[in-house]
């Protein structure tokens, strides 16, 4: 069962690891990015990145769609994702995105800044939107011991 989803560029990181893996229970980790299911070099650092006894699969968004419906999840899975457009593409496609955390997509040039962890183009910003259309949640958290900001007053 899909327990919690969360995008961040970081992917797995320290604070994915130490905190929300274990306030969830997270038995596996799937990643929904397609450049990302397409090396297998990104794969195994990810499968490194993880604590020991969490499994670790990365898949191109449309096909675990279809996987989805076709096969019920049954550990305790966190989605992960890199951008608010996959998340869109993801939720498109069938997948059960529930609520939705964000925790960190960093500033470069081209993005504006809307909190300290949060920066999106012009079409991350529209996807955003299109995903609160969609009746989803989205809250901006980095940590669970920091604020839960809606991230509906930020757009």
């Amino acid at each position: 069962m899909i327990c919690f989803s969360r995008i961040d560029d970081r992917l797995i990181h320290g604070q994915v690891v130490t905190t929300w893996v274990n306030m969830h229970r997270i038995e596996q980790i799937i990643v929904l990015n397609d450049k990302i299911a397409n090396d297998d070099t990104q794969k195994n650092i990810l499968k490194m990145a993880a604590p020991s006894g969490i499994n670790v699969r990365a898949f191109p968004i449309k096909k675990f769609g279809e996987i989805i419906k076709k096969n019920k999840i049954t550990r305790r899975t966190m989605l992960l994702f890199t951008t608010s457009e996959d998340v869109l593409e993801a939720v498109e496609c069938g997948v059960p995105v529930g609520d939705l955390n964000v925790g960190g997509m960093r500033y470069r040039e081209g993005r504006e800044k809307l909190s300290r962890a949060l920066s999106v183009t012009p079409d991350e910003r529209e996807a955003f939107k299109k995903i609160l259309d969609h009746g989803i949640n989205v809250t901006v958290q980095m940590v669970p011991n920091d604020e839960k900001v809606d991230l509906k007053g930020m757009i």
